[in-house]
């Protein structure tokens, strides 16, 4: 990859937008896959910032039905959460794992992840510029 290429901010509304169309566009830019100079043995250089977490939404029924659930290993322990339920808790955490899944499975998404900014409103540090090569 050129080293003069500077990271952007990129920017992306959550509002109305459907989960799942919107986390494979996240993963695909933080993976570095909608670059000019895509090379697979180097992840991406950008920055994902996503506002208006709380609006995201999902097709049909699936805001009752779809569960998260985990589990720690031991017997009995395991608990399920619906999506209606996640996003009241944190909405953020929604958005983060839907896209961490759509990742590739290997060491580059992990640094990948780092890049990823999530706010519940339309209020974020990064400045009014975003997409402008990451100035300020």
């Amino acid at each position: 990859m050129n080293a003069s290429i500077k990271p952007q901010y990129i920017l992306f509304d959550a509002k109305g937008r459907i989960l799942g169309r919107m986390s494979t566009e996240i993963a695909r830019t933080l993976s570095g896959r909608t670059s000019i100079e895509y090379e697979p043995n180097v992840g991406g250089k950008d920055w994902v910032i996503i506002i208006n977490s709380d609006k995201v939404r999902l097709s049909g029924e699936k805001g009752k039905k779809k569960l998260y659930w985990k589990h720690s290993g031991y017997p009995g322990s395991i608990k399920s959460a619906t999506f209606n339920e996640m996003m009241e808790k944190d909405s953020r955490k929604v958005i983060k794992h839907a896209v961490e899944g759509m990742m590739p499975k290997n060491k580059l998404s992990q640094a990948a992840m780092k890049r990823l900014r999530v706010f519940k409103d339309e209020k974020h540090p990064y400045g009014k510029k975003i997409g402008d090569n990451g100035d300020k």
